[in-house]
């Protein structure tokens, strides 16, 4: 199996390719989607009206909060075409529901295993998956349809137990850890803690899911760094989402994550759902291409990103996605600063002392946002709090407010009894913190 051509083609050839690719899904919508079909009738939208990638800007967007409100309204097939259901992990709100066909699970196969190929893997390989495959959790499922598709080996381990994952490694001797990159650095400490030397074992690489290893230029950040330093493994940064059915995956350049065209149109939206000037953040907005099931449409993710188009050193010329700089509805105004959590995150992944947080934002008595930063630390000095403050003027200009805890009380908040990844980050905006 091999990269997809068209990943090398032209910008032009490209476009051609995907303005293809979106009547073929405009007919499809105007004929089977109830949400869609309602859209276009209220907004007076026909078909004829829509021919090139620029003409997509006279359709209105939509959101999670319609997919959330009209949930089945996006299904395009009967019933008895669904053979899996998903859900969304209800990070910004109630998890939402994901139909899928049997063509979907081959595309979302097909998708996995063309990223897997940018990351530098083929059929040799042996897959660590330290993620669940159950939960309702597309991306597990999306793995190891991947993994099959490629012609690799997979292991599937699951999330936690650590001392299972080096059972594992030292058993199997997998080349390729699928992983949270937080929980690698668990990895790591219990191997050091049991005097394993993980520096030798099987694993070479790891694909990096659910939180950034990079900085907007690319680099590593923090917590990229960390396990770069500790364990010399290379890292490939991913981005999906169980809405888009497709992932955005590094090649060996470490340069953003590589489009797949024939899959998704990608649009970077301001506030106004106008594009953004090329190298300006925006949010993501997704049209899928080659959906069954719940193909979506100018759908907002609420994510914020930029893009990249110059060619790649892979030969890749298709749009690289750089690393999430936050949330649209997870931005902070603190103090006339705004920030999004991933840039607390960031300092606090630099403190040793700090086995594990939460950030919380409130809004204060006079209507402002205001944080409040949970900390698990075993042992707190009196002039820890001071420190960790002094990062954050240092860094951000702002230092907000810390509380210490104890981490397993931190860990069981981080991991409530049906989440499928850690949650960082609490909004109670519109309560008062007392």
């Amino acid at each position: 199996m091999q990269a997809p051509e068209i990943e090398f083609k032209d910008k032009e050839q490209v476009k051609r390719f995907q303005e293809k690719k979106l009547g073929e899904l405009l007919d499809y919508l105007m004929a089977c989607s109830p949400f869609y079909k309602e859209l276009f009738e209220k907004n007076n939208i026909k078909r004829s009206d829509i021919n090139s990638l620029e003409d997509l800007i006279k359709v209105p967007v939509s959101s999670k909060y319609d997919l959330y409100s009209r949930n089945f309204d996006f299904l395009c097939v009967p019933k008895n075409k669904i053979v899996d259901y998903v859900t969304t992990s209800g990070t910004l709100g109630d998890p939402v529901t994901f139909a899928l066909t049997d063509g979907d699970l081959d595309r979302l196969g097909y998708n996995e295993a063309i990223s897997f190929i940018s990351a530098e893997c083929g059929p040799d390989d042996i897959f660590q998956l330290t993620t669940t495959i159950d939960r309702r959790f597309m991306a597990g499922l999306a793995y190891f349809l991947g993994a099959r598709k490629l012609g690799a080996g997979l292991v599937r381990v699951g999330s936690g137990i650590p001392e299972l994952q080096w059972d594992t490694i030292q058993r199997i001797n997998p080349t390729v850890l699928v992983a949270v990159p937080s929980f690698i650095i668990k990895l790591i400490e219990y191997a050091e803690a049991n005097n394993i030397d993980y520096k030798s074992s099987s694993v070479k690489k790891a694909i990096c899911i659910g939180e950034s290893v990079r900085n907007p230029d690319f680099s590593l950040n923090t917590l990229g760094q960390k396990i770069q330093d500790k364990w010399g493994i290379k890292l490939y940064s991913t981005y999906a989402s169980t809405e888009m059915v497709t992932a955005f995956t590094e090649c060996g350049a470490s340069q953003g994550g590589h489009h797949h065209p024939e899959l998704i149109i990608v649009e970077f939206l301001d506030d106004n759902n106008c594009p953004v000037e090329e190298g300006k953040p925006g949010e993501v907005t997704i049209t899928t291409l080659g959906v069954e099931g719940m193909p979506l449409l100018r759908f907002k993710t609420g994510d914020i990103c930029i893009a990249n188009y110059e060619q790649c050193e892979c030969g890749r010329t298709s749009m690289r996605l750089g690393p999430i700089l936050g949330r649209k509805n997870q931005m902070i105004k603190y103090k006339g600063t705004s920030l999004y959590p991933p840039a607390l995150y960031d300092i606090l992944d630099t403190m040793p002392m700090v086995k594990n947080y939460v950030v919380e934002v409130f809004t204060n008595d006079i209507g402002t946002d205001e944080i409040l930063i949970r900390i698990g630390c075993a042992e707190v000095m009196e002039s820890f709090e001071k420190e960790i403050k002094d990062h954050f003027r240092a860094k951000l200009r702002v230092a907000p407010m810390v509380k210490f805890e104890d981490p397993k009380v931190i860990q069981a908040l981080q991991f409530p009894e049906i989440s499928r990844k850690a949650i960082k980050f609490f909004d109670k905006r519109n309560s008062v913190l007392s």
